[in-house]
């Protein structure tokens, strides 16, 4: 088990590090990667998603941004169906090795998307949750732009990429924090980005899984109902990361976007 002082410790650092990020020259999220033994890998990505009725038709957003990212040349996600049911939409339990992507009413909690990734003590991700807040029908329904900014975004944090910015300008790429009709999709930075966190030579073990099937096996799911927040250790105008020991070692991360009416007026 993580010592509380070793986890002090670990959110120091990482306020630290998730402030660094925000340059353009270079967003990734700190040194967080799947690990790989290929050059190139195909990401499993779950779809338990659904058309909100807001004019945020979910699954079609998924596929769209799954196959704007498998432009990389390092990766490819590949969306399998998984369970939409509500209440598991609603927990969207993270499945190891895989992502999954859910959307639900989350309630008025003042977050649009979230997303969040286990990663090991060397930074590995080996599992990730990304999340759309259908209680902010709004939102969805009066810019056009910003169910597939969102997705697209938090799509984009699970591969292990941050912001090109926080202010709120446009980079023309959905990891910025603009409003932009150009804001919808990655950018040539993006996949140059991921050139460079999946460059280096290839590791000793895949965190990712090899298989296509759906179902998670026994034991693979991650931390039962959501991925807790735990601790703030960085917020930004228009979001803020939070940091929670997985109690095997590594940590639960998690971004949150905010929601219009929530951004925080002190950090401008």
């Amino acid at each position: 088990m993580i010592s509380r002082h070793l986890v002090i410790k670990i959110f120091v650092a990482l306020a630290i590090t998730v402030v660094s990020f925000t340059a353009y020259a270079t967003h990734s999220w700190s040194n967080y990667h799947w690990s790989r033994t290929t050059p190139s890998f195909t990401l499993q990505t779950l779809n338990s998603t659904v058309s909100a009725g807001t004019g945020a038709n979910w699954p079609a957003l998924l596929s769209a941004a799954a196959s704007q990212w498998s432009q990389s040349t390092k990766l490819d996600l590949n969306v399998v169906p998984y369970s939409n049911a509500l209440k598991d939409r609603k927990r969207c339990t993270a499945v190891s090795g895989k992502i999954r992507v859910c959307n639900a009413a989350y309630g008025n909690n003042g977050w649009l998307g979230l997303a969040s990734i286990n990663i090991t003590s060397v930074g590995h991700i080996t599992q990730g949750t990304a999340k759309m807040n259908d209680s902010y029908s709004s939102t969805w329904a009066g810019d056009a732009n910003e169910a597939p900014h969102v997705m697209c975004q938090e799509v984009g944090h699970t591969l292990g990429l941050g912001h090109t910015s926080e202010d709120g300008s446009t980079q023309n790429t959905c990891m910025d924090y603009s409003n932009s009709p150009t804001s919808t999709a990655p950018n040539q930075h993006d996949y140059d980005q991921l050139v460079t966190i999946y460059g280096h030579t290839t590791d000793s073990s895949n965190s990712y899984s090899t298989s296509s099937a759906a179902t998670a096996s026994p034991g693979q799911s991650g931390m039962a109902g959501d991925v807790p927040l735990g601790n703030l250790v960085h917020r930004g105008h228009f979001h803020d990361v939070y940091v929670a020991p997985d109690g095997r070692g590594g940590l639960w991360i998690t971004h949150v976007r905010l929601a219009p009416g929530f951004e925080h007026l002190d950090t401008q």
